[in-house]
This record gives C-alpha cells, structure tokens and sequence, in this order.
C-alpha cells in the first residue's frame, strides 16, 4: 500500500472522530452513556464511507493446485476397423475414462484424428486417410507451453504425410504409443505402389512403375498382370524369397484411344495370404489428342522466364518455348503468346498476333519500352514517368472471369513496376489490384480483358521468380503458385465463349483422394454472384441411384464435397434453383481403399515413436500396466502455484452492507430514546 493511501486512512479517522465526537458529545445538552454509544456507531459509519473513497487497494494471494494434462488421442481410420480392432479400441478408451485414479491425477483431454486432429471423441472408424505427423504436430502447438503426456491409440500405419517416426523427435511431449493390431508378421505379397503419369499423348506409349512386395520366409512365385476391361494388357512372372522380398516392373502401356483409359493391376494371391485386397489397384490415364504449346518471346534474359516456363510446363499437357523477337515467324502452332517487356522490337509479334487473332499475356516491368507500348495498342496506356516502384498485390474477391483463390498474395513479394498511372481503356477484369508503402489502392496490378473474342492479360510488374520461390518457402512445394498461373494459362489459351454458369471437375478420381465439384456462377453482366442457389444432381452409371446436393458458397466459387461416393462411373448436372440454365459432366471414381492395403500394425516405427520422445508402447491389454505407469511417473506431479491479485476496497461488497447496518443501529437507537 502507498504511502499516500496511508496518510489519507489516518485523516479519514480523525475526520471521523472529530465528526462522531463533535455532534454527540461537544453539541449534546446531556451526556451519558448512550452518547458514547452512539458516537461510537457515528464514528464506524463515517470512518467507513470515507474508506469508500479512499478506495485502498490490498494484495490478495491464492493457492491452487494444477494438475498435469493427459492427452488421449485415438486413431479413427478405417485400417482400425480394418484390422477388427475397433471394438478393443472402444473399449480401452472406456477403461481409460472410467479409472478414477487417472482422472484424479491428470486433467484428461480427448481427442480422435485421421488425416487431421479433432477435438473429440467421436470413433466411427469410418475415415479414408492417416496423418500421424500432422496430428503431432497440432498437439505440439496446442500444448507447447504445458506438461502434457500423450497416449496415442493407433496401428501406426500412415497414408500419407512427413514420416513420423523421424519427424517425432521435435515433439515436446512424451507419447505412449497402444498398438491396435496384430503384431505378429504373416505372409503377404502386395502392391507396395504404382507410379503413373495423369495424362498421356495419343498414339504415344506411357510408362508404368510397379513396386511389389512380399513378407515371409518361403520362396513362391506368383503372377503380375495389368487388365483393361476383359483384355490383358501385360503379365509378368516374380518370384519372391526372405532375401529378394521386393522387385520393380517397368513397363509401357499404348495410348491408342483417347479419353479415360482404366486399368486394374493385380499380384495373384498365395493361397494362404490373409489380406488380397492390398493384391490390386485401379489405375486410370486421360489420353489427349493435342498438347497446348505456348510462346514466350523476349528481348532480355530474366528470372521470371524460367519461373513461367516451370510453371506452365508443371501441366503435362503444355510446353513452353522462348524465343527472341526477331526470331518470332509462324504461331499458328501456339495457343498462346507471353510477351515479356516489350520494346520496340516487338512491332513484328504484335502484328502478327493482331493478324493471327492470338491470345496473349503482356508482362510489363522496369525495362519496358512504354512510349512504344502506349502506341502499339490502344487498350491501356502508363504514365511516363520513367521511375519504377514496388507493388504488393492485393486480391479481389469479386474477380468473376475464371476461378482462382487468393493463395496468399498480401504476403507475396513486391513486383517492380514503372511509376504512374495507368488507364484501361477497354472493359477489363481485374484480377489483383496494387498496394504501395501499405497504402491500398484501387489501381490494376494484373487484368483481363476480352475483346472480339481475343483475350488479353496484362501485369503490370516484374519479379514472378519472387513469387514461386516464396511459394515454396510457405508450402514446401510449388503448387499454390503453378495452379494460380496455370488458370490464367488456361483462361487464355480457351476459345470458349463466355457462360454464365461454368463447372470443373477432374474426368477421374482415385478413391483415396477428395472428389470435390466447383462452379462459377454470374449475373447477366457477367459478374460473378454470391445470391445463386445452386444444386447438383449426381447419377451413378451403373446403378442408377441419384442423389442431389445442394453446392456450398466457397470464396468466389460454389463447392460440393463427393467424398463418400463409392467407386464408378458418374454424371452429374449443376442447376440454378429459379433459372433455366444447367451444366453436365461425369467423372469416374477409381476403386482404392488405403486403409485396407495393411496387414496389421506398424510396430517398429510407433516403437522409434516411444524412443524418440522418452515414452513406452503398450498393447489393448495392457491398461492397468499404462495407467500404473504414468501415476507413478516423477515427471507428471502436480504442481502448486500462487496467484496474486490486487483487490480494492470498493469490490468489497461486504462494506456496503456494514454502513448500512451501522447507520440503521444508530438511527433505531435514536428513536428509541426519543431523540428523533
């Protein structure tokens, strides 16, 4: 308490005294004993209102006892139930909730997780997908700053993700891993994996890559063959022993049919095998008549040239070629024309891309002749200032010519771009607008236009490499970047005309993966619109079973999962709820079940699991061992711990009602002996 909250309670009790003493015994006509009482009843309720004001402030210390965390996640795969283990698992959790020397000890949080980390407990063991590192990864964040040990219900068997059993040793936490399968090796042969290209060149061949994998002690033989409906298509003998216990095939399958060409590749089981489903896997190839191929012409060597030609040539379907400008003769090959920076030397392109009726790309930047920009086309003109600035990009949502997402563009690098104003003197759509110094503006980074069935974008900066590279250092690959610019690829090598309601889908989908359906819808101007109640009618060939499913609004798009359809051959029709406009298309979902391709658990890594982050594995019936384990275990003891809270006197309610008291004593008494 400060010393000047003291001096101030000392004047408030001798202001009170002074008060109580002056009006009932300085000014009373007798004096007895109920003065004194009284005086006294004055002095406590004037004391206390004036402490009111003073309003002190005292330090408060509480102790509480905090309890270490336990995190119990469960794994909600269908390799669980695969296995036959589902039960064992619900089971154990139930032990686990019902011991209540566990949850005396430990603040118990649950959680399930399959390709990724839920904060429930809600087992279905119906998920197609497991990513063990990832959910490690989530409970490392959440529980960064806690002591939290981690028991972890699973085979160990991951579909896909980083390789816990390395990435484990960042995880702070210890984890005790419960085997749920069998442990015991038996004999199998499977298709370990299968490597094959999406698309394939009509009339060309297209390689294939099988790896195939045996566990056990004998030596056997067995078959491998790939089918196409009723035909074989290839087989090949392998044998198999304790030493050679996996083998890779190498072949070529012709690409003489175009559309969706499916395969299914079997490894014939051994009689005794326990698990064939792991035997086959259906496999399928797009096979195109034409590749798209675009120009790229250039007066200057730079970065960015090589980051577009990655980029575009990410898409097997296209190929990308650079050339100078006087080097520039026939483009009838090409569907569409990059020109980067244009000067004066490119008058030739850009008469025979008018000529030609060519869509084409213009990146501008700092060494852009604009003088002759200005003057070679009509559509957009730059001030000339001759300086250059640095330009952030920001998205518009309301972009409504091609869907693309915002992948992140107010993070991007600045492009370097000519200082000034720039004026679109066509209708246009812009794609992203410019930011300077933190400062939004509404001026166009990047457009589109579309005149005369011609389509046009501009960028107005230099600097894309920028862009990929920091793609990849924010998501470990390429491919938020690539997909961006690969749709403004697509947008302008198409001669489609320009709909109002627009579906993309992929022709096939492996059953593993998520079949999601998108469409853009617009107004009558052709602006895209968020009002739209949009549903989709999904047919089964083969059964003829039809479900409709209304389509979720998602950024500048319109979205509808499928993720639990079976495998088949699908169409479907987009409609607008209260307008006559549709879309078709199909699609086919190959049959593979990932979950299913394992035999029993994977032993050996959820061990390294335990070592990596000083933990031990346990079994399903080991329970009372584990739970023993952790209550005995120095390291999870609870922990007391103070706080200190500073409390004024004002939010003692208790005060108030101690003045009141006082003043109602004193007022009963008063009357009582008639003095009032």
């Amino acid at each position: 308490m400060q010393i000047e909250t003291i001096l101030l309670i000392i004047a408030a009790f001798i202001v009170a005294l002074i008060v109580s003493l002056y009006q009932y015994l300085y000014k009373a006509k007798r004096r007895g004993k109920r003065n004194l009482l009284f005086a006294f009843l004055r002095f406590l309720s004037v004391f206390s209102i004036l402490l009111l004001l003073i309003n002190p402030s005292f330090k408060k210390k509480t102790f509480y006892t905090q309890k270490p965390k336990l995190v119990i996640a469960a794994d909600n795969s269908n390799s669980i139930a695969h296995l036959e283990k589902d039960n064992e698992v619900k089971e154990f959790v139930k032990n686990l909730k019902e011991d209540e020397n566990l949850s005396d000890r430990f603040d118990i949080q649950y959680y399930s997780f399959s390709d990724e980390l839920k904060d429930s407990l809600s087992l279905s063991f119906d998920q197609k997908q497991t990513n063990i590192s990832k959910t490690l990864e989530d409970l490392n964040q959440v529980y960064k700053n806690s002591t939290a040990p981690t028991i972890l219900i699973t085979d160990g068997n991951q579909t896909y993700g980083r390789d816990y059993q390395y990435n484990s040793e960042q995880y702070k936490q210890s984890v005790y891993p419960i085997i749920a399968g069998d442990t015991i090796d038996v004999i199998d042969t499977k298709i370990q994996q299968l490597n094959v290209n999406r698309y394939a060149y009509l009339k060309n061949k297209f390689p294939v890559e099988v790896i195939l994998t045996y566990s056990g002690l004998e030596n056997v033989n067995t078959t491998f063959q790939v089918t196409s409906g009723n035909a074989s298509v290839y087989t090949q003998e392998v044998s198999f022993s304790k030493e050679k216990n996996s083998t890779v095939i190498n072949f070529t399958l012709p690409a003489n049919t175009a559309g969706i060409a499916k395969y299914m590749a079997r490894l014939l089981p051994l009689s005794n095998e326990k698990n064939k489903i792991n035997n086959r896997k259906s496999f399928a190839v797009e096979v195109i008549d034409q590749k798209t191929n675009v120009l790229i012409i250039s007066d200057i060597v730079h970065p960015d040239l090589g980051a577009m030609k990655k980029s575009i040539e990410s898409n097997e379907r296209r190929s990308v070629t650079i050339v100078r400008p006087e080097e520039v003769n026939n483009l009838d090959e090409y569907q569409m024309i990059i020109l980067y920076q244009p000067n004066t030397r490119f008058r030739a392109a850009y008469e025979k891309i008018s000529s030609q009726r060519k869509n084409y790309l213009t990146v501008t930047g700092a060494k852009t002749d604009w003088v002759f920009l200005n003057r070679v086309q009509n559509k957009y003109t730059q001030e000339i200032t001759r300086q250059t600035e640095y330009y952030i990009p920001r998205y518009n949502s309301n972009y409504g010519a091609f869907l693309f997402d915002d992948i992140g563009f107010a993070g991007y690098p600045p492009l370097i771009g000519v200082f000034g104003e720039v004026n679109v003197n066509s209708n246009y759509d812009l794609l992203l607008y410019r930011s300077v110094n933190n400062i939004e503006t509404e001026e166009p980074l990047l457009v589109s236009m579309e005149q005369g069935g011609v389509r046009e974008a501009v960028l107005f900066g230099e600097g894309l490499w920028r862009w990929r590279a920091h793609s990849y250092l924010d998501n470990q690959n390429f491919e938020n970047f690539d997909e961006f610019f690969g749709k403004l690829v697509q947008y302008l090598t198409s001669t489609k005309r320009k709909s109002r309601l627009n579906t993309i889908s992929d022709p096939f989908y492996y059953g593993n993966a998520n079949i999601k359906i998108r469409a853009e819808y617009f107004t009558k101007n052709y602006e895209f619109d968020r009002r739209g109640n949009l549903r989709i009618a999904v047919k089964n060939k083969d059964t003829e079973a039809t479900q409709t499913i209304p389509m979720l609004l998602r950024n500048n798009s319109y979205e509808v999962d499928l993720s639990n359809l079976n495998a088949g051959n699908y169409d479907y029709t987009v409609t607008v709820v209260g307008e006559n406009i549709s879309r078709s298309g199909s699609f086919t979902v190959l049959e593979y079940d990932v979950e299913q391709q394992f035999l029993n658990a994977d032993v050996t890594k959820l061990k390294q699991l335990a070592t990596n982050t000083k933990g031990k594995t346990f079994t399903l019936d080991q329970n009372q061992i584990l739970v023993e384990g952790l209550i005995q275990d120095s390291r999870y003891q609870p922990i007391q711990k103070s706080k200190e809270n500073v409390v004024s006197l004002i939010d003692w309610k208790y005060l108030l009602m101690i003045i009141i008291i006082l003043l109602g004593i004193e007022w009963f008494a008063r009357k009582y002996n008639g003095l009032i």
